[in-house]
C-alpha cells in the first residue's frame, strides 16, 4: 500500500519505519524548523518536502497530530473520499480547546470537574485569592507551550504562577483554573472509524515527570504502562458515551480522555485527546501484531484487524539526552550522537523518535574505523518497549532492553516507570477498575 504521514513536529518516524520493514511505500512529510532543514529520518525513511502532491498517490493518510493542515485534508477527503486517519478539524478542538472539550463531555452524560474560565490574569488572580484553595490551569486553543498547564500544590503557589505568566507575556487567549481533585490518573483509550469503535480499550497509566518519583518538570511523558482489554469500566463511563458524536463527525483516529479517579471510586475527566499520543502509539507496537499500515487502512473503512493483543501489558521508557527538556530554549544542535546497539536485532524493541542515518567511530579488533550507523537527529531519542503478563515483567524486560544502548552526550532516562501502581492498583481494583492487572 502507499502510506503518506503528515507530521508537522516530527512525532511518527517509527511508523514510517515499521510501515517500510512491511514493504509498503510511504512518503513522510516533516515540518521543517523555521530556521534549518528537518533532519529527522533523513538516510532511513523517504521525505518529502510537502504533502500536497502526494495526496492522490497515498491509498491511506496519517495525520500524526491535530494542529495543522486539517482543513486542508477535510476538504479533499470530502471531495475524494479517501481514506484518511486523523482528526477532522471539529474534533480536534475537543482537545485544544479545553473549555469545549468539558462541555462536550459534560453534554453526553459525562460528569466534570468543575471550572472558570478567564482570559485575564488579574480577575484569575482575584479569583484565588476568593477561593483561597488549590487549582489547575490549563491553556484553551492551540497552546503547545506545556509550562503553562499546572498543578499548584497551594493558592499562592497558582498566585505566583499567574503573575509570572503575566509578567512574561505568556499566552494571549483564555485559560482555564479547575478544580484540583484528590486521586488517581488513568486513561482510557481507543481507536475509532466508521465501525465504531475497534475491540479492546486501552488502559494507560502515563508517567508525565522528568525524574524518578514524579519529581521535575513536566514532560508531557517519560513513559506509560498500558493494557488492552475486552472490558473496560472507565471506558464505559468516559468513551462510549462519546460514540454518536464521533460517528457524526466523522472520526477515524485515537481517542483518550484522561481522568482522576477519586477515593470513591468517581472518574473525573482531565481531558480529551483526538490524534495519536506521543509516545504512546510508539509504545503500542510492543502489544500490536500483524502489518503496520493494513489495520489503519481497515480502520478508516470501519473494520476492525483484531491486531492488538488483548491483558498484555506494554511498558515503554523513553530515552532522551541533553538539552531535553529545554532544547526548545537553548536551540543547541544535538545531532549525530551515534546510537550504539541499534541494529537489526534490538529495531523490534525501539520506537523510533528524533533519529537519522549517519556515521561514527567503532572498534574491531584492535582497529578502529567510520561507520555507517543510526545517529541524533534532536534530543528526544527513541522509546524502548517491552510487554510482559505483569507490569514487573514488561518492566523488566524494557530495562534490559535499555542497557542495550549505549549513547553518548548524558543519556537520560527515568527508572523507575511502573513503579507506583505497586501502591495504586489495589486501590483502583477496589472501586473495580483495572481488574486483573497484576503488578
Amino acid at each position: 500500500m502507499k502510506l503518506l504521514i503528515i507530521d508537522p513536529y516530527g512525532d511518527a518516524l517509527d511508523l514510517s519505519i515499521r510501515a517500510k520493514r512491511d514493504s509498503h511505500q510511504v512518503k513522510h512529510f516533516i515540518r521543517s524548523p523555521l530556521t534549518k532543514p528537518n533532519v529527522i529520518g533523513k538516510g532511513l525513511v523517504e521525505l518529502v518536502p510537502g504533502f500536497e502532491s502526494y495526496l492522490k498517490w497515498a491509498d491511506v493518510i496519517f495525520c500524526a497530530d491535530n494542529t495543522l493542515y486539517l482543513h486542508e485534508l477535510a476538504a479533499y477527503r470530502k471531495r475524494h473520499g479517501t481514506l484518511i486517519v486523523g482528526p477532522t478539524p471539529e474534533a480536534a478542538q475537543w482537545e485544544l480547546d479545553r473549555e469545549l472539550g468539558q462541555k462536550i463531555l459534560k453534554l453526553h452524560g459525562v460528569p466534570t470537574i468543575p471550572y472558570k474560565v478567564f482570559n485575564n490574569y488579574d480577575k484569575a488572580a482575584a479569583f484565588v485569592k476568593k477561593e483561597n484553595r488549590r487549582f489547575v490551569c490549563k491553556p484553551c486553543g492551540n497552546e503547545l507551550d506545556k509550562s503553562l498547564s499546572y498543578l499548584a500544590k497551594t493558592p499562592a503557589d497558582m498566585l505566583y504562577m499567574l503573575e509570572r505568566w503575566k509578567k512574561a507575556g505568556k499566552h494571549k487567549g483564555s485559560f482555564l483554573l479547575q478544580d484540583f481533585v484528590e486521586g488517581i490518573e488513568m486513561s482510557a483509550d481507543g481507536w475509532f472509524g466508521p465501525g465504531g469503535f475497534n475491540r479492546g480499550w486501552s488502559e494507560s497509566f502515563e508517567f508525565k515527570k522528568f525524574m524518578n518519583d514524579d519529581k521535575g518538570p513536566n514532560t508531557g511523558e517519560q513513559g506509560t504502562v498500558l493494557r488492552y482489554v475486552a472490558q473496560s469500566k472507565l471506558a464505559a463511563k468516559v468513551l462510549t458515551p462519546l460514540e454518536d458524536p464521533l460517528a457524526e463527525m466523522g472520526y477515524v483516529g485515537y481517542v483518550s480522555v484522561n481522568c482522576i479517579i477519586d477515593d470513591a471510586g468517581n472518574p473525573w475527566p482531565l481531558e480529551l485527546t483526538m490524534r495519536p499520543g506521543w509516545p504512546t502509539f510508539n509504545i503500542e507496537a510492543a502489544v500490536r501484531i500483524g502489518d503496520s499500515v493494513e489495520w489503519l487502512a481497515m480502520l478508516a473503512i470501519g473494520q476492525d484487524a483484531r491486531n492488538i493483543l488483548l491483558d498484555s501489558v506494554a511498558l515503554g521508557v523513553v530515552l532522551a539526552m541533553p538539552d531535553y527538556p529545554y532544547s526548545k530554549s537553548t536551540k543547541k544542535d544535538a545531532c549525530g550522537v551515534p546510537i550504539y546497539g541499534l541494529d537489526e536485532k534490538t529495531w523490534p524493541w525501539v520506537g523510533a523518535c528524533q533519529l537519522m542515518a549517519g556515521s561514527a567511530p567503532f572498534e574491531k579488533e584492535g582497529k578502529f574505523s567510520t561507520q555507517p550507523c543510526i545517529v541524533s537527529a534532536g534530543d528526544y531519542l527513541m522509546v524502548v518497549s517491552a510487554n510482559g503478563e505483569t507490569v514487573s515483567r514488561a518492566k523488566e524486560r524494557a530495562y534490559k532492553r535499555v542497557e542495550k544502548f549505549t549513547i553518548p552526550n548524558s543519556l537520560m532516562y527515568r527508572t523507575d516507570i511502573g513503579m507506583r501502581l505497586k501502591k495504586q492498583l489495589p486501590e483502583l481494583q477496589a472501586n473495580g477498575y483495572a481488574t486483573n492487572l497484576r503488578f
